[in-house]
């Protein structure tokens, strides 16, 4: 897979991912609250009021907190506001 925009260069195609890369990782890590996340479990009520245990990473913290998804998803989103699109190329010949 690789970005394509008909009217752009190699070049120019590095630099927008490069700076596309660099503005999501910016972003995710400003948006993400993975470093205040707490690390030992903490006490949470059900709706019938029973105490339970649960885990920072178990199946109750929140899915869009994750920095690198967030940043993942930043990335093709930048991208394809420049215009790019996210494309399937063929492996060179001489590539086995």
């Amino acid at each position: 897979m690789q970005w394509v925009k008909p009217d752009a260069t190699v070049a120019q195609v590095d630099e927008d991912y490069s700076t596309c890369r660099q503005e999501a990782w910016r972003e995710a890590r400003l948006r993400s609250s993975w470093l205040h996340r707490p690390v030992a479990p903490y006490i949470v009520r059900d709706v019938q009021g029973r105490q339970f245990l649960a885990w920072p990473h178990a199946g109750f913290h929140d899915p869009f907190g994750d920095q690198f998804l967030e940043e993942s998803r930043l990335t093709q989103f930048c991208m394809r506001s420049k215009g790019y699109q996210l494309q399937q190329v063929e492996k060179a010949a001489t590539q086995k």
